[in-house]
């Protein structure tokens, strides 16, 4: 009886000290005690692209908030998984994010063999914006429209080319889900990102591209034709240019979705800090300002809605590349 009376007062300190720790620990999250270095946001893709600069912008508009530098790294390879491998490894700490379009979660992992799993290694923090797809035609081409493409692919069947941002983008399953829902034949040209797509296209090196923005200048110059938008709504830059669906060709509405993810693990705490910044940072103005010049709009639709939006995209994306025998390149 002694020795069990001796064994709970010595027990009784240690689990109040226990509690005690996960008490302050739970404390200092909650009074903002995260961040106190610096976070990084890594980027799978090369300076300059959509997603990079979008990522650019959110992370200079979360340092005020946050107090803290928020530092861009860019580690391009494999349509984002390099970067994704990456954040994988890391400490679960709240300083390494990745910032991506959906498809490191809705394609990769139909088209790559990696060593990860995004779905359940990879936590998505939120939705931070949304981009339209353009299908623009070369200059010289015979058509104005959806209806006309697809008449010219089918008296040409296979003859025509389309370029894409590369291989698994969205862009690039969005053509070929167009080609499936059109019935019609064109060969895809996979290239380095949207800039060298739209000089081949300009130069009518390929018949027409799907495109994330790059070319909205180049429409507005006269220099390409802009056929139709593939996304559910009509683009605000082209209000009187309609949609694929408006056009006849139904079930090929996509838009480029572009999030923040964590390593698994992360505190539900520092998620919820970051998730509620991001909101807060992308209904100023100034943000939307920014986002247009990148041709996309702020769209932060709480983390519930962002794994509907993935677990959708995916369903559809994994499906197509599985029947179409798509391969990464």
């Amino acid at each position: 009886m002694l020795h069990r009376i001796a064994f709970v007062r010595r027990a009784v300190p240690a689990i109040v000290m226990a509690i005690g720790a996960a008490t302050l620990t739970a404390t200092a999250y909650a009074q903002g005690a995260w961040p106190n270095r610096p976070i990084r946001f890594l980027v799978g893709y090369p300076p300059g692209g959509s997603i990079d600069l979008i990522a650019r912008i959110v992370a200079s508009e979360l340092v005020p908030a946050l107090g803290q530098p928020v530092v861009v790294e860019n580690r391009p390879g494999a349509s984002g998984n390099v970067a994704a491998a990456e954040v994988v490894r890391a400490a679960p700490d709240g300083y390494t994010f990745l910032v991506s379009s959906t498809t490191v979660e809705t394609a990769n992992p139909s088209l790559y063999k990696a060593n990860f799993q995004p779905s359940s290694d990879l936590m998505p923090v939120n939705s931070i914006g949304r981009g339209a797809i353009y299908l623009v035609g070369r200059p010289g081409l015979e058509v104005n429209d959806v209806k006309g493409l697809i008449a010219l692919a089918k008296a040409n069947p296979g003859k025509l080319s389309y370029g894409s941002p590369g291989t698994g983008t969205q862009p690039h399953l969005a053509g070929e889900l167009l080609k499936v829902n059109a019935g019609i034949q064109a060969t895809h040209i996979p290239y380095k990102g949207s800039a060298p797509a739209i000089q081949d296209l300009m130069s009518n090196q390929i018949d027409f591209m799907l495109d994330p923005g790059i070319s909205l200048p180049y429409i507005q110059a006269g220099k390409v034709k802009l056929l139709a938008v593939l996304s559910a709504k009509r683009s605000p830059y082209f209000p009187q240019v309609q949609t694929t669906a408006e056009q006849g060709v139904q079930g090929s509405e996509v838009d480029i979705w572009y999030g923040i993810w964590a390593p698994k693990g992360m505190p539900k705490a520092i998620m919820e800090r970051l998730s509620n910044e991001l909101r807060r940072a992308m209904e100023l103005p100034t943000v939307q300002e920014k986002f247009n010049k990148v041709n996309a709009e702020p769209a932060v639709v709480g983390d519930t809605a962002f794994r509907k939006i993935i677990s959708q995209e995916s369903d559809v994306f994994s499906r197509l590349i599985r029947d179409l025998g798509i391969t990464a390149n």
